[in-house]
């Protein structure tokens, strides 16, 4: 005999987990506000939320990576490569803006980790010289230490290397890549707990401050992103039609970017996009493969907030960057972003990564994902919906551009 479940937890289940973090960041602030020595025994949600998060996280880059390269198709680039410098040139521009509105406009969050702990790069040749040795450090020992840029050289080496395998070999690391992104969700799932843990604790230290700072972060954030919509990504497209690209820009962002910004997946939004290349008249034959690889690897948006909170953690640090080494981010940032689809959050968890160039320990860099969690109602929906437009604003580009060579 089976219980059905109580119905206020029916409920609860029923709603998104966006609305579940919502309720959670609220009650957070609630509890701190109205009795913060309770709030402060609820850390322990915070903790667990962030430790499964630097668990998951290694193995999620490694696997998925390794997937995707070695399941990638053969001659796929032919016929859509002016679209793919497009999407390049998209991204890095979107992680190059980002960089510059975090040095004009720093973010300091509040976090845990004592200074004391904190290992800085005096320059760009301690930076490329410390990613040189991470870049050739043992497999096992880039995994159990979090060393993201080691974990990211042997995921190219093996999915390069076994993209000449056989197709069942290939079919099991696909498999083995949606079994950890399944794992991932899962995860992803205790947010609503972790973020409640997490802003009760933070709120009950530090006040209304740490608001504050979110909420300057999540404008610098947001902000870039309507830069690269509005300015960045309307020059690049001019640059390929050589005429008035706005009506292309509002229309793109009309037809996609709203319905990506409430189901926050490229990939779902992928039919949406279809059918606006369709109303557009563009080539099938180009729209039917530069969608699907634009969802999978065109991540402004993930670039945009891989680059601000990671520089948010470095000024809230102390520590000096020079100009190489913000250049060296974005490089790091957009080819970070190629791998943030297909997982929610996916951008979020990838920070570590860029964090490892500055010296900043994983117990840091995973506080600075979690407080990505927080703000992530937004900014989540936000980073999908300049994804998810791009993809058939540059694609339309192209288009454009070939008939009228053709003419």
């Amino acid at each position: 005999m089976t219980t059905s479940p109580h119905p206020i937890l029916r409920r609860v289940t029923a709603i998104s987990l966006v609305g579940q973090i919502a309720i959670g960041l609220i009650a957070g602030i609630a509890l701190a506000l109205l009795a913060p020595e309770t709030a402060r025994s609820v850390a322990l949600l915070g903790d667990v939320f962030i430790a499964a998060l630097k668990a998951v996280a290694p193995v999620l880059v490694l696997v998925l990576v390794t997937a995707s390269i070695a399941n990638h198709q053969h001659g796929q680039q032919s016929h859509v490569r002016p679209i793919l410098v497009l999407y390049l040139i998209g991204t890095f521009s979107a992680a190059l803006i980002s960089v510059i509105a975090s040095f004009l406009l720093p973010s300091t969050l509040v976090l845990s980790s004592p200074a004391a702990e904190l290992s800085p790069p005096g320059g760009i040749i301690e930076v490329l010289r410390t990613l040189l040795f991470n870049l050739v450090d043992n497999p096992i020992h880039a995994l159990l230490n979090a060393n993201y840029v080691g974990i990211l050289a042997w995921a190219i080496a093996l999915g390069l290397v076994l993209r000449n395998a056989s197709e069942s070999s290939r079919r099991l690391l696909g498999e083995l890549a949606n079994g950890i992104t399944r794992i991932v969700r899962m995860v992803i799932r205790l947010a609503p707990l972790g973020i409640f843990g997490l802003v009760a604790t933070t709120l009950a230290d530090s006040g209304l401050q740490a608001l504050l700072s979110y909420l300057h972060l999540l404008v610098v954030l947001v902000g870039c992103m309507l830069l690269v919509a509005l300015l960045v990504n309307p020059l690049l497209v001019y640059w390929k039609i050589r005429r008035n690209p706005y009506p292309l820009v509002l229309a793109c962002l009309r037809g996609s970017a709203i319905t990506a910004f409430f189901t926050r997946s490229s990939a779902a939004n992928i039919p949406v996009n279809l059918q606006l290349c369709r109303d557009l008249n563009l080539h099938e034959e180009t729209y039917s493969v530069s969608i699907p690889l634009g969802a999978t690897i065109n991540m402004a948006g993930a670039a945009i907030t891989i680059s601000v909170l990671t520089l948010a953690a470095v000024h809230t640090l102390g520590i000096a960057v020079d100009l190489p080494t913000a250049l060296l981010l974005s490089v790091v940032a957009t080819i970070s972003a190629c791998g943030a689809s297909g997982v929610a959050g996916g951008s979020l968890l990838l920070i570590p990564l860029a964090c490892g160039l500055f010296g900043i320990p994983n117990d840091v860099a995973m506080q600075v994902v979690a407080i990505g969690f927080i703000i992530g109602i937004v900014q989540d929906s936000a980073e999908t919906a300049l994804n998810s437009s791009t993809d058939v604003l540059f694609t339309a580009a192209a288009c454009m551009a070939q008939e009228q060579h053709r003419n």
